[in-house]
């Protein structure tokens, strides 16, 4: 059995509650007299402009598809955060049941295919409640965790190496040390997640944008799990970005913060600390460092939407993807004039089959053949050989159609 590096050290089994006061973790918002409120604010209004204007440019065919590459980009990212290079071309491929031979990279393959299948049911409205509640947080770790390879569902208790099982969606029932960090005690989760909810779940909008930080932040300081705290802390702040955001799923945060992950991980060490002196907010933690982390948290976001604009400028997009199928026509890798319906469907968003024999401006015969070329390649989807064709974004063809969006695969 292979035992994969936990996000905690498991310590002993809890036995009594500690008595903490659900203070100890405020404040869990940015005061109102914090002296950089304003900018905050501007920063959360200029994102859910943006936001809205880039998910509502893009034709809904297009959307859909981006938003089955933008899901295995952000699986690929918190991945790497967690130290585990899946790239999404082999997620892609798990997706389709084709697996490594590799017993590692299977079980790395499975657990990518299990965040994108969280992601999905998450981005087609599976919570049934605010993503910052105690219910839709032990859902999304008992979905995901469940998807996992047994070999994945174990971590290591050093220093005498016994095995601790990880049960889906069961909060801790032991005290764990996070690097220098000493948790609450397990006992005393459950209140400290219901004053999480209590506080988060039932914000304005603004103020949901703008406390998506600290939510994250409090949720991996009260680790609620025994292991995957950090990719349920993601999930859950790309499910409430995406009900505060309207972002149609078509760019991650993961992306930003795996880029960044340095800065990432030092803002969320420095939110761990205690309030300073009395020019540092009022609670128990540091009010500076969660404002810190607030703002590039935001920035991070809207970097990140910045990016995915610049991708999907339709000038642009369309001179990729048509000199990609130009060189495949010279390389007699599809029929000619396949750019034809590549042209149409970026235009059009979709396109009825019974169209493409006179966008091409040949029979209906080659005009299969063109779409049979265009399907193989993955550039073009269809639900069925009636159903409009639609473009695909596959993870093989991005770093010619948008590149950037994750690096290279190397053979």
């Amino acid at each position: 059995m292979r035992i994969v590096k936990p996000d905690i050290t498991p310590d002993m089994k809890a036995t009594k509650d500690g008595g903490e006061n659900v203070s100890l973790m405020e404040p869990m918002l940015i005061g109102s007299g914090s002296k950089h409120r304003s900018e905050l604010t501007d920063l959360a209004v200029e994102l859910a402009a943006r936001s809205s204007g880039f998910r509502h440019s893009l034709p809904a065919a297009v959307l859909a598809s981006l938003a089955d590459l933008v899901r295995a980009m952000n699986c690929y990212y918190s991945n790497l955060i967690e130290g585990h290079d899946t790239h999404p071309i082999d997620i892609e491929r798990a997706l389709e049941g084709d697996y490594s031979k590799d017993a590692r990279k299977r079980d790395l393959q499975l657990e990518a295919r299990a965040h994108i299948a969280v992601q999905h049911w998450i981005d087609t409205g599976g919570l049934e409640k605010p993503a910052t509640t105690v219910e839709s947080i032990t859902k999304i770790h008992r979905r995901f965790c469940e998807q996992l390879p047994t070999d994945l569902l174990w971590v290591e208790k050093p220093p005498t190496k016994r095995k601790i099982e990880v049960v889906p969606g069961e909060l801790r029932d032991r005290d764990v040390q996070v690097g220098r960090l000493v948790p609450i005690s397990a006992r005393a989760v459950p209140r400290f997640l219901k004053r999480y909810e209590d506080v988060y779940s039932k914000l304005g909008k603004t103020e949901s944008i703008i406390s998506t930080a600290a939510a994250h932040h409090r949720l991996t300081w009260i680790h609620p799990f025994l292991d995957g705290n950090g990719r349920v802390a993601r999930l859950v702040s790309h499910a409430a970005l995406l009900d505060a955001l309207d972002t149609g799923a078509v760019w991650s945060i993961a992306r930003g913060l795996a880029r960044n992950v340095n800065d990432y991980e030092g803002h969320l060490a420095a939110c761990d600390l205690p309030r300073r002196n009395d020019l540092d907010g009022r609670g128990n933690l540091s009010e500076e460092n969660l404002t810190a982390f607030t703002g590039f948290f935001l920035n991070v976001c809207l970097d990140q939407v910045r990016f995915m604009e610049g991708l999907m400028r339709p000038d642009q997009l369309r001179t990729r993807i048509l000199a990609w199928a130009d060189e495949q026509v010279r390389l007699g890798k599809l029929p000619p004039r396949a750019n034809n319906i590549l042209e149409a469907l970026l235009y059009r968003g979709e396109l009825a089959r019974g169209d493409t024999a006179a966008i091409v401006g040949t029979g209906e015969r080659q005009a299969r053949r063109i779409i049979s070329g265009l399907i193989e390649r993955g550039a073009v989807r269809s639900a069925s050989t009636r159903a409009p064709l639609r473009l695909a974004f596959p993870a093989a063809l991005a770093s010619r159609w948008m590149p950037g969006l994750f690096p290279e695969k190397v053979a």
